[in-house]
């Protein structure tokens, strides 16, 4: 418990008036703002981490805890790398030239990410196709055919399939 005093180090009016901590904090944190903040704004900016998160998301958290952290460019970027995915971070510190300022760090980690999970999401679609050329090789369950036919994907019919000398392609019924 604290006693309220006046400035003479007396206490008000003879009587003395008893707060608890928590009453004294708040008393403070109304008359000279939170005291604290920084402090904790530095300490969500180190835990932060990528994870499993989209860089989009990582970006949103990460400005949100920059700000008013006091941390200035060069502390930022060294925060946002610690925080990045290993594969993203090491990509962007090889590249021919690399971010410098923390807003190139952002951008450039966004485009990578989003490239990165477009090109997983054609591996994908390009593995279910089998080998060979992706637009005319059979699916992966038609690989025992005659070869120069393909079948027409929603009939089951199949095409010979040949290639002119101009390098076009013609499809002719074909039975099997």
């Amino acid at each position: 418990m604290w006693p309220v005093t006046d400035s003479r180090g007396g206490k008000q009016g003879g009587i003395g008036i008893e707060l608890c901590v928590e009453e004294l904090f708040t008393e403070i944190r109304q008359e000279f703002g939170e005291f604290d903040k920084e402090s904790r704004k530095i300490d969500k900016l180190r835990m932060l981490e990528q994870e499993e998160k989209t860089i989009d998301k990582y970006v949103q958290e990460f400005k949100r805890a920059a700000r008013g952290s006091g941390y200035e460019e060069r502390a930022l970027v060294e925060e946002f790398k610690r925080g990045l995915n290993r594969g993203i971070r090491r990509r962007l510190a090889e590249a021919e030239l690399p971010p410098t300022i923390i807003m190139q760090w952002q951008e450039r980690a966004v485009q990578l990410d989003c490239n990165m999970r477009q090109s997983r999401a054609e591996e994908k679609v390009l593995a279910g196709r089998g080998r060979g050329n992706a637009a005319w090789g059979p699916p992966a369950s038609n690989a025992q055919q005659p070869v120069g036919q393909r079948p027409f994907w929603n009939t089951g019919r199949y095409y010979r399939v040949s290639q002119t000398s101009f390098g076009h392609i013609s499809m002719n019924n074909g039975s099997i």
